[in-house]
């Protein structure tokens, strides 16, 4: 039982220092937040949206031929293509203005050369 005070003290470093070391790595523990929305949600409203002012474009008479094309972007839509008057472009942003869900509308509608 000589070596008793010698394992007791060696016992009593390693706990002086393993001891912090426990507390400071478990004060490292972070949490995960859920995002606002998620990406996969964000992605399928705007596929809904565009899908939904397609349609809306479809609908009416005077676009339903034009070759335009429609992308959105978390309620941001784009319109894109060729149209054959100044009044078309006009319907065509007051249709996709008017369909539930659109945020803004981006304008990249362009007369067809004569």
């Amino acid at each position: 039982m000589r070596n008793a005070p010698y394992i007791k003290s060696r016992l009593l470093i390693v706990a002086a220092f393993a001891l912090p070391a426990f507390v400071f790595t478990s004060g490292c523990k972070s949490t995960v937040t859920p995002p606002l929305t998620a990406p996969g949600k964000i992605a399928a409203d705007d596929a809904a949206l565009a899908a939904r002012v397609k349609q809306a474009l479809v609908a009416n008479p005077e676009l339903r031929s034009l070759p335009m094309s429609v992308a959105t972007y978390r309620g941001v839509v784009q319109l894109s293509g060729y149209v054959d008057s100044e009044a078309q472009i006009q319907k065509a942003l007051a249709v996709t203005r008017g369909v539930p869900g659109v945020q803004s509308v981006s304008n990249d509608l362009h007369l067809r050369p004569q």
